[in-house]
C-alpha cells in the first residue's frame, strides 16, 4: 500500500492538501482512504469509511470514543485490584476530552489500516497534526513498544508459575497474566503501525504557505524526519499568489512569497517543489481541491526499507588514536549546538533539537566504546572504537 503523510505547520493548509492529495490519487483509478482529524468540507464525516467520490473513502477519527473504549476496558480487565482498593467506577462520560486522545486516535486508525479491517486499498493519505506534533505522533510507536519492553520485559514471564502461590501468601489478587496479554496485545497493534511507517512506500509531504514563519518549522521538521529515518517526497506551497498584480499590496506579497520559494529551492535540493494557487477562496468541493493541481502520489513499491544509518571504517586520526567503525546518520538542516548524544548499554541516545530517537547498536558496536562525534556536512559521524575486554583475543 502506497501511504503518504501529510503534515505542516499550524494553519498551513494540510487537511486541504491530504483531500486533494487522496482525491488525484482516485482520479487515477487507484482505491484510496483519506484519514483526517476534522471534516473535510464536501466530503462525509464519519468515524468508519465512507463513500467520498469515486475511489474515495474518507474517515474522521473520533478521539474522544477511541480512548473512551480503551479505557473502559482496562478498567473492567482491573476491577478486582480496583475494588480491592475501594476505588470508585468512572462512567464513560467522564472520559471525554481527554488530552493525547486525538494520537492514539491516529494510530488506531493507522492500524486499521495497515492489518485490520480498513485494509485492502491501495493509496492510505493520513492527514498529520501540525507540525512538530506531527514528528512526535510518527516517533511515537518505536517510543512506546520502548517503554512497554522497559516496564514488562519478557525475562518476567519466565516467573508466571509462581504468581499464585504469591498472590495467596499476599493475599492480593495478581493481575500479572492479563496485563502482560495486554501489553503483548498492545505491542503487536504498534509493531503493525511502525512498520507502516518505516515501509519505503510511506512518505511525508510537508505543506506550508511560503513566509518567513514557515522556514524555522520546515526546518525543524526536516531534521526531525531524517533523525527517525521518513522521506519527504515532496513540498508544497500553499496559497500562492498570482506572480503579477496591479495591486501594490497583493504584488508586495507575491514578491515576499516569491521570496521564501527561491530559498526553499535552495535549502530543499533534490526535493519537489509544488506551487499550490491561492483560489481567492477556501476549497469548498471536490471541484476546487482539482484546481489546487496537487499531484497524486508516485509509484513506490512496498517493502521493508532499512535504516537511515549507515557504517564506515576510518583510519587513525590526527592525535594517534587508532581507528575504528563510524556510525553515519544524515541530519540535514542539524545545528550542532542543539545536538546531544548519550551512549547507554546498547542504545544510541540521540537528540536533535526537540527530537528524540533511541537506537539500538549493533552487535559489534556493542563491544565498542564512544571515542568521538561531529557533524560534518549534515551528517552525524560517531566514531566508535573497539574495547579489548569484549573482543575474543586472538594468538
Amino acid at each position: 500500500m502506497r501511504t503518504v503523510l501529510v503534515a505542516g505547520p499550524g494553519g498551513g493548509g494540510a487537511g486541504t492538501v491530504a483531500a486533494a492529495t487522496a482525491l488525484a490519487a482516485a482520479r487515477s483509478g487507484r482505491r484510496t482512504l483519506l484519514i483526517t482529524g476534522t471534516p473535510v468540507p464536501g466530503f462525509p464525516a464519519a468515524p468508519e469509511p465512507a463513500p467520498a467520490a469515486e475511489h474515495l473513502d474518507h474517515v474522521v477519527t473520533d478521539s474522544g470514543a477511541h480512548l473512551r473504549d480503551e479505557l473502559l476496558a482496562l478498567q473492567e480487565r482491573a476491577s478486582g485490584v480496583l475494588d480491592l482498593l475501594g476505588a470508585g467506577r468512572l462512567d464513560a462520560e467522564e472520559m471525554t476530552g481527554l488530552p493525547g486522545g486525538d494520537r492514539f486516535a491516529l494510530l488506531h486508525c493507522l492500524h486499521r489500516a495497515a492489518v485490520g479491517d480498513w485494509a485492502g486499498y491501495d493509496t492510505l493519505v493520513v492527514a498529520l497534526p501540525p507540525l512538530p506534533d506531527a514528528v512526535a505522533l510518527l516517533a511515537l510507536p518505536a517510543h512506546l513498544r520502548r517503554l512497554l519492553r522497559r516496564l514488562l520485559p519478557e525475562e518476567r514471564l519466565a516467573a508466571r508459575a509462581l504468581r499464585p502461590v504469591l498472590a495467596q501468601l499476599a493475599g492480593v489478587p495478581a493481575p500479572a497474566r492479563w496485563l502482560y496479554d495486554a501489553a503483548a496485545r498492545k505491542d503487536a497493534e504498534l509493531a503493525a503501525v511502525q512498520g507502516l511507517l518505516a515501509d519505503r512506500a510511506t512518505t511525508v509531504r510537508l505543506v506550508a504557505e511560503p513566509g518567513p514563519a514557515a522556514d524555522d518549522d520546515l526546518r525543524d521538521a526536516r531534521t526531525g524526519l531524517a533523525l527517525h529515518g521518513v522521506t519527504v517526497d515532496a513540498l508544497l506551497a500553499a496559497r500562492v499568489l498570482p506572480r503579477h498584480s496591479a495591486d501594490p499590496w497583493f504584488a508586495a506579497l507575491a514578491a515576499g512569497q516569491g521570496k521564501s520559494l527561491d530559498r526553499w529551492r535552495t535549502e530543499w535540493t533534490g526535493t519537489p517543489l509544488h506551487e499550490v494557487p491561492h483560489l481567492g477562496r477556501d476549497p469548498r468541493t471536490p471541484d476546487d481541491l482539482e484546481l489546487l493541481g496537487v499531484p497524486a502520489p508516485d509509484d513506490r513499491e512496498p517493502g521493508p526499507a532499512g535504516p537511515p544509518w549507515w557504517i564506515e571504517e576510518s583510519g587513525p586520526d590526527a592525535a594517534g588514536s587508532p581507528g575504528g567503525p563510524v556510525w553515519c546518520l544524515p541530519l540535514p538542516g542539524a545545528v550542532k549546538a542543539d545536538l546531544r548524544l548519550v551512549r547507554r548499554g546498547d542504545e544510541l541516545l540521540l537528540t536533535a533539537g526537540r527530537h528524540h530517537r533511541a537506537v539500538t547498536l549493533e552487535s559489534g558496536l556493542r563491544r565498542c566504546t564512544v571515542s568521538g562525534a561531529a557533524l560534518t556536512d549534515g551528517v552525524l559521524r560517531v566514531r566508535f572504537t573497539p574495547d579489548p575486554a569484549l573482543w575474543p583475543r586472538t594468538p
